[in-house]
């Protein structure tokens, strides 16, 4: 009995000082995770302030990458403590590594897209506000997200891409180009003896525009089946889509009028028969 006893008071002993060696390391723990998950606070608020004030479309990932760090943060000090206390971890990160495969597998598009909004976001392909085209798709960025990015295209509709589609696409940034070329041609008729003319009025058009850059060209292209083509290529000084439309439609509405003031006539396709006598 006193043996049974003894022994008793012996496991109680153990069991208490288990305890306490449990309590006391989910203390211990538990301020360090505190501490750390501070550094990550300090850490992502100074990397999210610098973005800011570069304007960049990174500082709204912060979020997001400060709670991914603090889950791996939280993850590896529970493994810590309960490999500590006997567990095994093996079989516990094995258990992890199925489920995070089946997971896998599940979220592989979700994944693919956050990964190409890094990827636009970091490329600078495009902004906020930035007119773009991608796959054929024209039209103003309107939101860029995890999953997609959201494009308002000229009818006004929004045209929603999955960012891993959008960051594997060849992607025309249109906001980024510095001026819109005029590339045109004018056919006028083989009766037209006023040939030189007809482009001289050409190049002062375009030379007498002040949104026009000088470096214009006007020339003979071809002699076509039922006209003469007269080829133009010149730049407007902006990127300005509905701008650089009404500026085109003046040029053009200007060439006409003068041509048909000087009695150059445009071309239409035409066919002449030769019909012989039997």
């Amino acid at each position: 009995m006193e043996a049974f006893l003894l022994q008793t008071g012996v496991t109680s002993q153990a069991v208490k000082a288990a305890d306490f060696r449990l309590l006391f390391d989910l203390i211990i723990f538990s301020v360090i995770t505190i501490m750390l998950f501070k550094f990550i606070d300090y850490f992502t608020r100074r990397i999210k302030r610098r973005l800011e004030e570069k304007d960049s479309s990174l500082a709204r990932f912060i979020p997001a990458f400060e709670r991914f760090t603090k889950g791996l943060v939280l993850f590896f000090m529970l493994a810590t403590l309960l490999q500590s206390h006997g567990y095994s971890m093996t079989s516990i990160i094995a258990g992890f590594g199925i489920t995070g495969l089946a997971a896998g597998f599940a979220a592989k598009e979700t994944i693919a897209n956050i990964f190409g909004a890094i990827a636009i976001l970091s490329d600078k392909s495009f902004k906020l506000g930035d007119y773009i085209s991608i796959n054929g798709t024209e039209g103003t960025v309107e939101d860029i997200n995890m999953r997609s990015t959201k494009i308002r295209s000229l009818d006004n509709s929004i045209v929603i891409f999955p960012n891993s589609l959008a960051a594997n696409s060849v992607i025309k940034n249109i906001s980024q180009i510095k001026k819109r070329r005029i590339i045109e041609t004018v056919g006028i008729t083989y009766d037209t003896k006023q040939i030189r003319r007809a482009v001289s009025i050409i190049e002062e058009i375009f030379a007498s525009n002040p949104e026009v850059t000088k470096d214009c060209c006007v020339f003979v292209e071809r002699l076509a089946e039922s006209s003469i083509n007269i080829k133009m290529n010149a730049a407007v000084k902006t990127n300005d889509y509905v701008k650089y439309s009404k500026i085109k439609e003046q040029i053009l509405i200007e060439i006409v009028e003068k041509f048909r003031k000087e009695k150059i006539e445009l071309a239409f396709p035409t066919q002449t028969l030769h019909v012989n006598k039997i």
